[in-house]
């Protein structure tokens, strides 16, 4: 496959595992075009021509030719200079890379990792939270976040990349939003009733059996939560990062029993204690590692060969049946 292709292949993947109706993702490319068509100089010639097609800021290809073939990739959770210099390595003992894969954005695909926190809203929403409400509630934790990424060096993992002429792209928001319908498809099938019984079914999956072994796998928050009534039950893994602590409160109103999360801040932590709402830790990278196993599956299939790195556990669906 071309990087054109690989880089296609995950937008297209990515919307059609996306929790927003496609109607909302449309309006997002729709708006992109709007901003384009009345931007005048400077603005239009930094204007990033890429989100006309994809709905995706934290998604992008960051260095090489998009031409060129991929036919073995170096695929991790975190992309950084190790890992490039990894990929020369990997070069001397006769296991070329071609592509150096990240699934947690780098470049210019981190500088606007705010921008995807909207889906969250939309996703609210999906599950009774008023848009207007949902929107409230995010604002300044999106502001937040933007101001958070203004002083990283964005660009220090990809610089490297092309030092050593490699090609490099990130696979964010899409494979989160494989996991999060992967797991609520797989929860909803399972109808767990205690929150203990969600970690139990978890455990049925083979990311989190392997993050078990090295002590992160999935687990419930509280002691003695074991056996509390995990109600409604909402897998929430995707929209760029963690939210607010107002949303919990929404959560609660909205009737949601538990979230399944990858991880929780501290302050995310006590408000949902405060609106009891359960919390399941499903775990970061095997979570992470599951969705990127969703996208690269396809890659395989199409004959290239994965190398995991960097936290990503692989595990390799194409011999299953319903993914």
């Amino acid at each position: 496959m071309k990087l054109k292709e690989i880089y296609e292949l995950a937008i297209k993947t990515g919307m059609e595992k996306d929790p927003r109706p496609r109607e909302e993702i449309q309006r997002v490319l729709d708006e992109a075009k709007k901003n384009w068509e009345e931007s005048r100089p400077p603005q239009k010639d930094f204007f990033d021509l890429d989100s006309l097609e994809n709905p995706y800021a934290d998604t992008r290809i960051l260095a090489g030719d998009k031409e060129q073939e991929v036919k073995r990739i170096l695929s991790g959770i975190d992309l950084g200079v190790g890992e490039v210099l990894l990929a020369e390595r990997l070069s001397e003992r006769e296991k070329p890379v071609d592509l150096l894969l990240s699934h947690h954005p780098q470049g210019k695909g981190m500088a606007r990792l705010y921008e995807v926190m909207s889906l969250q809203e939309e996703f609210m929403a999906g599950y009774g939270v008023p848009i207007n409400v949902a929107e409230g509630v995010l604002a300044g934790r999106i502001q937040e976040v933007r101001r958070a990424l203004l002083p990283q060096n964005h660009n220090r993992a990809v610089d490297a990349a092309r030092l050593l002429d490699y090609m490099m792209m990130c696979v964010h928001t899409p494979a989160d939003n494989c996991v999060t319908a992967y797991l609520q498809e797989f929860l909803d099938r399972e109808q767990p009733k205690t929150v203990g019984e969600i970690v139990d079914a978890l455990f049925a999956i083979p990311e989190y059996q392997e993050a078990a072994k090295v002590g992160a796998g999935p687990q419930f928050l509280d002691s003695g939560s074991k056996n509390m009534k995990a109600g409604k039950i909402v897998v929430e893994m995707t929209g760029g990062t963690g939210g607010s602590p107002e949303m919990f409160a929404q959560w609660a109103k909205a009737g949601v029993g538990t979230l399944v999360c990858m991880h929780i801040s501290e302050k995310n932590r006590k408000a949902a204690k405060e609106n009891h709402v359960r919390i399941v830790i499903a775990g970061h990278m095997a979570s992470d590692s599951l969705g990127m196993n969703i996208f690269l599956d396809n890659l395989s299939a199409a004959g290239i060969e994965i190398i995991p790195c960097s936290g990503l556990i692989r595990v390799d669906r194409n011999g299953e049946k319903n993914l």
